[in-house]
Parts: C-alpha cells; structure tokens; sequence
C-alpha cells in the first residue's frame, strides 16, 4: 500500500491530506475487486487463509487460488491487502492484472449464482477509466481542509467493486469530479413564481437568492447543475418552455460551486450553503436524482429531527427548503428539483470529511498532530468514538431513527491539535424512521413509506454503516501509522457502546455476534436497488473475552 505517514502539522488552511504519487488506478481496481471478494464470497465459504505476510483466497468453482501482500493481519472485517496481486499456474505464481482479475471474479459469480451479468465487466473498465482520468486531471489543491477533505476521495469505496463508475464519457464530467478538484458556476433558471415548487424554509433560497443574476419581476431563481441541464436538454417540455419564454435560462453567475464527495451535491462556499441537485447519472449503485418523494420527505424530517439532535448533542445538518418547476413533466420537477441544506460554517472547529480520515491513499490523518505518537492516536480515537458512536446509538436505540453515518455522511470537528470535538451527520436521504414508532399520517403514503425502516432492516443499516463502513475503517487508518495499536483501540471503543447494554441489540454486539456488511460485489452482480442490498456478516472486533 502507498505509505501514509507524513510528518504531523497542524491542522490550518495548508492542511490538504495530499493523495500518494504512486497511485495507480490497476492496483485501487484490484485491491477494491480483492476487498469484496474476500468479503463477500471467500470469507463466508472458508475459502482464505494466511501464509505468512500474504492472503491466499480461492475461488472454488472457478477452480482458481489468488495470492495477495498482506500489511498486517485483518482485525474484524478489514483488510489491508498489498501488491503484488498473483494467481497461481501450476507451482508457480504469475501476476494477476486488474483485468484479469475481473473476468475471474466475474467468471465465479456466474457460476455461483447460475446468472450473467454483461453489465459487470463494462462497470468495472469503465471505474479503471474514470479512475486513470482523475489521477492524470487531479488540479492544486484549496488549502482549506474542509473542501480538500470533500475532494481527496480519489480512490472512492473500498468494498465496491467499481467504486468510480460513473455514468458517460471523462470529457463529460471531469469538469464536475470533485476528485479532480474541480470548481464549477451553477446555472439559474428564472421561473414564474405560479411555476414554482417549494416547500420548508423559503428563506433560506432568499439568501441564496443573493449570489445569483438579478431576478426578474415575478420570478424566482433555480440553480441548476450545468451537467444535468445538458442531460435535460432534449426533453421537449423543457425545449419549448425555454423557446416560449417561459423558463429564463440566465446562465452563470459569480457564484462559485465546489463540488463534494457524493458528486451532485456541491458546496457554494461563498453563499455557506450546499445545493443538493439531481443527476440522472448512474454513480456506483444508483442514479442520483431527486425523486419527487424524497423531495417532501427531507422537508418532513427536516421538522421532526432537529430537536432530538440538539438532546444529542451533535449536529444533523439542517434541509430547510427545495424548489423546483411544475412544468407538466414529472422527469422536470425531479430533474430540476434542487434541496438546500445548511454549511459549515456555524460548526465548531475545523470541519473534515470522515472518508478523507479512513482513506489509506491520502494524509489527512497523519497530518493531525494529536496522533503522532500512540498514546495520543489511542486519545484521539477514544475522543472520535465518543462524539460519533452514541448519538447514532440513541437515536436508533431510543428515539426510532436509522441514521446512515457512513465515512462520506459525517463530518468530524476538530481542533488546532486535530482532537475531535464535535460531529455532524448530513443527508436526510438516507436518514429513516422505523416503522410503527413515529406518527406519519399527516403525510401522503408515498413520502411516509420512503421514510420508514421495519426495525430489523434499519438495525442493520445502523451498524454496517457506524461499524462496518465507519469505525473499522478508521481504527485501520489509525493503524496504519501505528500498527500494535489495532486490537487495544477496539478494547478502548467497548466502554462507549456498554452504556446502550439494556437493549439486547447492543448486548449481542459486545458479545461478539459477527456484524452485517453491505454485500456490494453481489448486489452489483445482481442489478438490486441500493435499498433492496443483501448484507453478508463478518467478523466483530467487539467480541468479549470468553468466559472462563
């Protein structure tokens, strides 16, 4: 793996968690394929085992044995695998391109589940081809350690096994990537006020309102993502709206966008405020637009949750407000929809994407001054459990809400050492309620049924999401710079999950019960909707000594 260390610095606007050299898009496609065959089809059948400083993992029905370089032994359900990347021929060992390794894990999923998919290999070239386009466009970076940490997810999900496909050409999105760093100008419509959509806040569009074009009489502005106006472009209802006069494209203005690691959703910093837009592209699993329900249902989680999260004390960034078109054409008022969501600016500390924390190709870590040294990363980490883990505990245990608190929805507050001292959580996208403990009749049965859980499937997005996707993640970066440190870290996490004991959930957890992973290789293979995925379980690194 590309070295991570770097010598500590304090965390001021120079901080930008620089990306490795020597990244290389073969190597992340391979690693990413390993990750979830190991996870996903190898671990549960039995089917690896160490040798040594190497992982040796076969595929039994394709008859074939893989060798990787292994960092350090896995400590629950990590990995920190290493090239060289081999397939055994005969006695022997040859190297094993990231091609070459797709097709088998293609070839054994196939025979696996007795189904093709010709959509697989395409996804994965097209992640090798996006990947190879963003190391060789990847600008100077901000020198703001919030926008850096938003952009420095070159490598992208480690358990995906095309974690940068993306929908379209590089030249038709490069200039959109926040992994290249890019910076775009949003688009305003100028709408009717009659043909205006919206709910919540107005206000808060008000403001945003300021850093546009000016206004014409008895109209409104929309920003519009430039990428998705150019895929709208055909749509004949919005052809002719723009013909007749009836939508007003305005064009740029001064207002400069960032865009953040989910892609569509992109920072305007001058404004404090990030516009949510839709995509009717394809990234990783799904295509990310604004469903008209999940419109409406932002706005009503918007109402319900603040208040619980200020008894949490951590922060849910606020969705005021969404606006849109009612022109007669649901593919525009989903298209154009666009929801508001509150800055960063008001959080306390310095602000860094949890994913640029956990990503092993980049420093952000190792820029932090509070982990030089283990007793200070074993400090750090007990700080960072204790500001992530129980408000996600709570508001699932007592209050009946399945927050999705994966590496790319939280942001860690820290301060002038890197010392964490707050959280904040965002997207109430993924933010449920559990069926049966929240009232939603007052809102139409579309909106309360994307909102809602049954309690064992929100459980599990809960602790694959904080566990899983999150904090193991974490603990392996934190190892990386200090490799014994692993096993105490989880030993040191135990007291923050003890309190939550009375609910027999957590009691299984701390007893050890193998943790729900989101099976992303198989529901890629499968073509399921991201809500439809199927979990495989791995191993707990909570687990308890045994009793005597």
């Amino acid at each position: 793996m590309p070295v991570i260390g770097t010598a500590p610095t304090a965390v001021t606007a120079g901080s930008t968690g620089s990306v490795s050299s020597i990244l290389s898009a073969g190597d992340v496609t391979s690693t990413a394929l390993l990750n979830c065959l190991i996870r996903e089809v190898c671990a549960p059948e039995q089917q690896v085992w160490q040798d040594g400083a190497q992982l040796v993992a076969r595929l039994p029905r394709a008859g074939v044995v893989l060798r990787t370089g292994l960092a350090r032994p896995p400590v629950g359900a990590t990995y920190r695998l290493a090239p060289p990347y081999e397939e055994q021929r005969g006695d022997g060992w040859i190297p094993l391109s990231w091609g070459r390794l797709s097709n088998l894990v293609a070839g054994e999923l196939e025979l696996a589940t007795g189904r093709p998919n010709p959509e697989f290999l395409v996804q994965v070239d097209g992640s090798h081809t996006a990947l190879e386009a963003i190391i060789a466009a990847r600008r100077e970076p901000s020198y703001d350690p919030y926008i850096d940490s938003e952009q420095s997810l070159v490598a992208g999900h480690r358990f995906h096994p095309s974690p940068k496909s993306r929908q379209g050409s590089p030249t038709d999105w490069l200039q959109y990537a926040p992994e290249a760093r890019a910076r775009f100008r949003p688009l305003w419509l100028a709408v009717p006020e009659h043909l205006i959509a919206e709910e919540g806040t107005l206000e808060a569009f008000a403001g945003l309102e300021t850093y546009g074009p000016r206004i014409p009489q008895g109209r409104k502005l929309l920003p519009v993502h430039p990428w998705q106006f150019s895929l709208l472009a055909g749509n004949p209802v919005l052809r002719e709206a723009l013909a007749r006069g009836l939508l007003l494209n305005l064009g740029p203005s001064d207002a400069e966008a960032v865009p953040t690691s989910s892609v569509r959703t992109a920072y305007l910093p001058d404004a404090d405020v990030f516009c949510k837009f839709s995509l009717d592209v394809r990234i990783t699993n799904c295509v990310r637009k604004n469903a008209w329900y999940e419109l409406s249902s932002a706005i009503a989680l918007n109402d319900l949750l603040p208040p619980i999260f200020r008894k949490l004390n951590s922060t849910l960034l606020a969705e005021p407000a969404y606006r849109s078109v009612t022109l007669a054409d649901r593919r525009l008022y989903e298209g154009l929809g666009v929801i508001l969501r509150d800055g960063v600016r008001t959080l306390p500390g310095t602000p860094i994407l949890a994913g640029a924390l956990a990503d092993p190709y980049n420093t952000f870590l190792a820029d932090l001054p509070a982990l030089s040294t283990p007793d200070g990363a074993q400090a750090w980490w007990d700080a960072y459990v204790a500001h992530v883990a129980p408000p996600v505990l709570s508001a699932y245990l007592d209050h009946g809400i399945v927050l999705e608190p994966h590496l790319q929805n939280v942001l860690i507050c820290v301060d002038g050492d890197g010392m964490p001292i707050h959280t904040a959580f965002r997207d109430l996208e993924g933010t449920k309620l559990t069926a049966g403990s929240w009232d939603l009749t007052h809102l139409p049965s579309r909106v309360a049924e994307s909102l809602t859980y049954a309690p064992d499937r929100g459980w599990n997005r809960v602790v694959y999401c904080l566990f899983v996707n999150h904090l193991t993640e974490i603990a392996a970066a934190i190892a990386d710079l200090h490799p014994r440190l692993e096993k105490a870290l989880w030993r040191t996490a135990r007291k923050h999950f003890a309190v939550h004991d009375r609910h027999p959930q957590m009691r299984a957890l701390l007893a050890g019960v193998p943790l729900p992973a989101k099976a992303n290789l198989r529901t890629r293979w499968s073509r399921s909707a991201d809500r439809g995925a199927t979990y495989v379980t791995v191993p707990n690194p909570l687990a308890a000594p045994r009793p005597l």
